[in-house]
């Protein structure tokens, strides 16, 4: 397997990992070979991975110009990925000049690209780090230095908490980083979940499975399971609802069907 140029020293380029997938789905050029060979496997079972991802990214979009609505200007991207065009900074910074965005990923290669891609910019920053970890996430310099935690801020936990299991206390995690937040925060999340899906369930657990082999287990929580982590929120209308429902910007009836899958939601802290 070919090395490129741009991939940082000490990767093992043979083992996928979710954020690569992500960025392949999303017509992104920052991956390897092993993980375009796992996105087609998955894609075999579900095909409409990609536009999923597509709702995903619209979502997130449309919930950053919400909070930025709302006077947030801090915003904490934990499980950030691979940036993409549209990603956060550029979103905030371009609706407020001098929003504030940490991103927070423990894949060297979204690492090493993010800060590529924010050199320079004096608003934005990218910590190695993981959401399993909230406390040193918390107590990092690069949060200390970039965001105001006794002002608000909107925690981003877009597409990453489907890959925690329940025994890596993803409740937990949510619960520390929701303790650390001042009044006016917010919380803008999105879950893979079985609902909406337009397969079977036994065809889309094929995806499931691809994910297993990889080591990156992908848990598929219910609507009630994934209400929880809004513990301590209130619900932005119009709830938890599937992406595209969320405050749409465009008519939803030609929307693809796999658009519709899983969740998305924003808490309001009080």
């Amino acid at each position: 397997m070919e090395r490129p140029a741009w991939a940082p020293r000490g990767i093992d380029i043979s083992v996928p990992s979710v954020s690569r997938i992500y960025d392949y789905y999303l017509g992104g050029s920052h991956n390897f070979e092993s993980d375009r060979e796992a996105a087609r496997k998955a894609m075999e079972f579900m095909p409409g991975l990609p536009k999923i991802m597509q709702a995903n990214r619209a979502f997130m979009r449309r919930a950053v110009g919400y909070a930025v609505e709302r006077g947030i200007t801090q915003f904490l991207d934990i499980g950030s990925g691979i940036p993409t065009f549209g990603n956060v900074h550029e979103v905030a910074q371009g609706l407020h000049p001098g929003a504030r965005v940490l991103y927070v990923d423990h894949d060297p290669v979204a690492v090493a690209h993010s800060e590529a891609v924010l050199d320079g910019n004096p608003d934005a920053e990218v910590l190695a780090a993981d959401l399993r970890g909230p406390q040193e996430i918390l107590e990092s310099p690069q949060l200390s230095d970039l965001l105001d935690l006794d002002r608000p801020v909107a925690l981003m936990l877009v597409a990453v908490l489907h890959f925690l299991e329940d025994e890596d206390k993803p409740y937990e995690a949510v619960a520390a980083l929701r303790e650390a937040l001042a009044p006016g925060s917010m919380l803008i999340l999105t879950h893979a979940s079985y609902d909406g899906i337009p397969l079977s369930q036994e065809q889309a657990g094929g995806t499931v499975g691809v994910y297993k082999d990889i080591r990156n287990p992908l848990v598929m929580r219910g609507r009630s399971e994934i209400e929880r982590f809004f513990e301590g929120y209130g619900m932005a209308e119009p709830g938890l609802v599937s992406m595209p429902l969320w405050r749409p910007d465009a008519p939803v009836d030609q929307e693809d069907p796999f658009a519709f899958s899983g969740y998305a939601g924003v808490g309001l802290l009080t």
